[in-house]
């Protein structure tokens, strides 16, 4: 046989596209030949595919071979294709039996010696290859355990194409083992040490901390430095819900794409916190580059992206996050095509409000009216407009750090989140919107409807503070999480009283939105 085909895989952002693999050794003159549309790094497997078949002791005649990666229409990149290059190549010169990879997906790069080194993006590939009705995923060994993730799929992992050969002919076709069943949910992780009883006073902002956990919304913390602000934001993890396995799935296929999974543990199973730095570019937070990678907001979604010192961020790169915010998804057109990544976070930001960080404290702050207003003028109303929570962080009183009154556990506050999240979910049962964040206009007028005294007062309320459609739109849905937060119905008077007051802080220093 001169003619054989194989299964394998690209990725084009979280997309996973099959390519067909054929290999044509015919009579003719001695060349090696690959078409279908290839990335540099593609055109250069053909010698490294040509001296791994050569020290695994096998002889590649010298005839004219054809590579072909179908279809012809998707770039190709990265160096996944070299072991199903190799496997093509050997079924079409018959050392390798046709059948023994039939419904067979293979992915993984060659080293010279003929070893099979580890790539990245196995888990989303090893998805699609159940998807496609592959029986068996051949992947480098460092790889095994994370495409072992998958349900309903065999897997094998080889760390050399010499051994890999040897399985094949010895007709194992029932090859690697088969994962039959998962936990719906994952375990529990020890605990932390870091707590929110750690945190002393404060009270007003653990409960805006609370709120916006429960209802999944975005939280803009000011105040002046040693307040806590970073503190609150670095123990939020502690208070979110713990991931279940779908969940945990889809931020791991996120990171294996990344290429930041650990081989021993591939599985993701916290909620992500990811930091970012006021030097970063609107390519590290959204993603980016020639052929687009995840970027700062992928790697949180799912849990919790924080801005710290929000002031000193170039206003460019804030003003990016603002379609993602509302949408939830981050999308990067290239010539060669759209990707898109998933950017379902939750926004924590912490900002001072002047550069010395005092104001308006004036007998500690040096700073100029002019220095003032060019310092919050870095942060654009638009964006204000998209933080639901914005809460005032004091100083801390010398009695909160020497008293000894029991400060809530974050164990204590996780409860009541998830119990307002088991609202929000039998609320929207069956619906794509979950968290009251993100509930749309029709969900609104039904689920946050309002009595005759409190449309009275939101009517008050929205010409005193010159709400607009959004906030006042956000003034409700934070509304609705703090009478899911007591288990209420309706909503009150109470809770509405409480979500205006997270909405008039920043207009107390930024004035109308």
């Amino acid at each position: 046989m001169s003619f054989s085909r194989i299964m394998s895989a690209t990725l084009q952002g979280m997309e996973v596209i099959p390519v067909q693999v054929e290999a044509d050794v015919s009579n003719g003159l001695p060349v090696f030949h690959m078409v279908g549309y290839l990335s540099a790094e593609v055109k250069e497997a053909g010698e490294r595919v040509r001296t791994a078949i050569h020290n695994s002791d096998i002889t590649i005649p010298a005839k004219r071979t054809v590579i072909n990666l179908s279809p012809g229409n998707v770039r190709k990149r990265g160096t996944s294709y070299d072991l199903p290059i190799a496997l093509s190549i050997l079924m079409a010169i018959g050392e390798l039996e046709s059948d023994c990879l039939d419904r067979v997906m293979a992915v993984g790069e060659l080293g010279l010696d003929g070893s099979v080194r580890g790539i990245h993006g196995i888990l989303p590939i090893a998805a699609k290859a159940r998807k496609e009705g592959a029986t068996c995923l051949i992947v480098p060994a460092a790889n095994e355990e994370e495409a072992r993730l998958v349900e309903g799929l065999r897997v094998l992992g080889t760390d050399s194409l010499r051994r890999l050969c040897e399985i094949l002919r010895s007709r194992q076709k029932a090859i690697g083992s088969i994962q039959e069943h998962r936990q719906d949910k994952i375990e529990k992780e020890e605990k932390k040490k870091a707590d929110f009883a750690d945190i002393r006073g404060q009270q007003a902002v653990k409960r805006a901390a609370e709120v916006a956990v429960a209802g999944h919304h975005n939280l803009l913390m000011i105040g002046p430095p040693g307040g806590g602000k970073s503190m609150i934001a670095r123990r939020i993890p502690t208070i979110l819900p713990s991931l279940t396995w779908e969940e945990s799935m889809q931020i791991t296929k996120v990171y294996s794409i990344a290429g930041m999974l650990k081989p021993e543990h591939p599985l993701v199973t916290s909620r992500p916190f990811r930091e970012v730095h006021q030097t970063a570019t609107r390519s590290s937070l959204l993603g980016g580059g020639a052929w687009p990678r995840p970027g700062e907001i992928t790697l949180a979604s799912g849990g919790v992206l924080f801005l710290d010192e929000l002031a000193e961020f170039p206003r460019s790169v804030l003003e990016v996050l603002r379609q993602p915010l509302e949408e939830r998804m981050v999308r990067i057109t290239r010539s060669q095509g759209t990707y898109e990544y998933p950017a379902d976070i939750m926004l924590v930001a912490a900002t001072n409000l002047c550069p010395c960080g005092y104001y308006p404290d004036y007998n500690r702050c040096t700073c100029t009216p002019f220095q003032i207003n060019q310092y919050q003028g870095k942060i654009s109303q638009p964006f204000l407009g998209r933080m639901d929570i914005c809460v005032e962080v004091p100083g801390v009183q010398f009695e909160d750090l020497k008293g000894n009154s029991d400060e809530e556990t974050s164990e204590d506050i996780r409860r009541r989140v998830e119990r307002a999240r088991i609202c929000q979910l039998k609320r929207c049962k069956g619906k794509t919107n979950i968290f009251n964040a993100e509930l749309s206009g029709d969900e609104l007028a039904e689920y946050c409807k309002l009595g005759i005294e409190e449309e009275r007062m939101m009517r008050q309320a929205f010409e005193t503070l010159s709400l607009n459609a959004r906030t006042y739109h956000k003034v409700l849905k934070v509304a609705r999480t703090i009478a899911d937060l007591e288990g209420k119905e309706r909503i009150g008077i109470a809770h509405l009283q409480e979500a205006l007051i997270y909405r008039s802080i920043d207009k107390k220093y930024w004035g109308k939105i």
